[in-house]
């Protein structure tokens, strides 16, 4: 089993103590990243800085940590992108107008984003230009910055779909929120996928990472099954934007 692994499985079992039911998934943490107690806490502290303040077009992870984020964008008129799950079917945008007064709850949550959200290609995405600022949740992040999803990579294929057409790079800030049980205090090597994040917000605090790596660039094609391409609208139209298929 290798390190990133043995690590899911030691914060999967830390989890359960803390985490909150998915309505579909549970406590299957192999297939959503779950919302946890405090993780209001843990959103004051990204609302907090002055890269959020700042942002005008952000890209959160659909995980269910960042609702109360995603209800406070909604609220505050930010617009962002939303992945839907396993990108399957692609991303959806809110926008300022989009959701009536009272309903910024409601549309945070991902049936709520299908409702009020409108699904946006990455040749719209990449008119609007630059994101300002991405927010993800993880299974668990090191100290150092390297990021663990569930281990399906959507995460690091979304970072490289984007870094391609110049919509982030090195100096977009990313902020990953998760429980305080969730960070692993030793210091860790990153693979040729991971993503190292600026900020690492829990209920308690906010630490921020002296990244000591570069983040990678593009999508690793030759790591992807054809599967994967065929159900990943996404893939597919970058493969055109590129000229690959």
């Amino acid at each position: 089993m290798s390190k990133s692994k043995i690590i899911r499985q030691q914060i999967w079992g830390r989890l359960h103590d803390v985490a909150k039911p998915d309505t579909r998934f549970h406590l299957n943490f192999s297939e959503v990243i779950p919302d946890f107690m405090g993780s209001e806490a843990a959103t004051e502290h990204v609302v907090a800085m002055p890269d959020y303040a700042a942002s005008q077009f952000a890209f959160i992870t659909p995980d269910n940590c960042l609702v109360d984020l995603r209800r406070r964008m909604i609220a505050e008129g930010k617009s962002f992108v939303m992945s839907t799950y396993g990108i399957y079917r692609g991303f959806l945008l809110i926008e300022p107008g989009m959701v009536p007064a009272g309903a910024e709850l409601y549309a945070a949550w991902l049936d709520g984003m299908e409702h009020f959200a409108r699904p946006i290609t990455l040749e719209e995405i990449a008119r609007r230009g630059r994101f300002d600022l991405m927010v993800t949740g993880a299974s668990a992040v090191s100290v150092d910055g390297v990021r663990f999803g569930k281990g399906h990579g959507f995460f690091d294929l979304e970072w490289g779909m984007f870094t391609d057409l110049g919509l982030v790079d090195e100096t977009t800030p990313v902020v990953a929120v998760v429980h305080d049980c969730q960070m692993v205090e030793e210091k860790l090597t990153p693979s040729e996928t991971d993503i190292l994040v600026d900020h690492i917000a829990t209920p308690t605090r906010m630490h921020r990472v002296e990244r000591r790596a570069k983040r990678p660039h593009g999508v690793k094609w030759n790591l992807l099954e054809p599967k994967q391409i065929a159900d990943t609208p996404p893939l597919q139209e970058l493969q055109r934007i590129q000229g690959i298929a």
